[in-house]
């Protein structure tokens, strides 16, 4: 990849909702494929950023991290083995890396090993990843039933950790429109998955 800033800078692409993270991966390992890239993107780069702000990272710092864990994973997918983790614990072990790189180069004290963020996740069975594949077809065919402006503000909202004024002026609309949208969303989402579904949204 020539690039690295146009690569993580998510180029738009065609969501391929029904390609298994696993899959994804294969697919950049395989033919550096920009369009499986950019799905991953989509589903992981707010994930990882929320994540690195609620082990204390600033929100600058991780955008930026969450960008170059984003670039890692490119230049890695061929090393990623579905036999030995779930893709989702592949890539959150990388930002758990980049966390303590981050901690080391701003020479703060050296991460607790105990620290529960930094433990790695439990080995994923055959019946819990049935389950995991399961739950993200339930919550792909609810996405899917969203129209294109609903569909929207939700990804903005739940995968890039976007505020609703952030929303109202990545789209440039009004911000009653924005949260119009999202409660007509969550009124939808609810009936289709329950009252938990932000937890299923957020995959936590």
């Amino acid at each position: 990849m020539a690039d690295n800033e146009q690569t993580a800078g998510n180029p738009p692409c065609r969501d391929q909702c029904c390609t298994t993270d696993e899959m994804l991966l294969a697919m950049i390992a395989e033919q550096r494929s920009r369009e499986a890239f950019c799905t991953l993107f989509d589903r992981y780069a707010g994930r990882i950023k929320g994540f690195l702000i609620r082990g204390g990272a600033s929100h600058a710092e991780a955008e930026e991290a969450a960008q170059e864990v984003m670039v890692t994973l490119w230049h890695r997918a061929e090393q990623f083995d579905p036999n030995r983790a779930a893709a989702t614990t592949w890539i959150f072990t990388i930002a758990r890396n980049k966390r303590i790189d981050m901690l080391r180069r701003a020479n703060r004290p050296e991460p607790d090993p105990n620290d529960p963020m930094f433990a790695p996740d439990p080995v994923v069975t055959a019946e819990d990843a049935w389950a995991g594949e399961q739950r993200d077809t339930l919550v792909r065919r609810a996405l899917d039933s969203l129209n294109e402006d609903q569909l929207t503000v939700v990804r903005l909202a739940f995968f890039a950790g976007l505020t609703q004024s952030e929303i109202a002026a990545r789209i440039d609309a009004p911000l009653g429109t924005v949260k119009s949208r999202l409660r007509l969303s969550f009124q939808r989402l609810r009936q289709q998955l329950g009252e938990d579904f932000q937890r299923e949204l957020l995959d936590e």
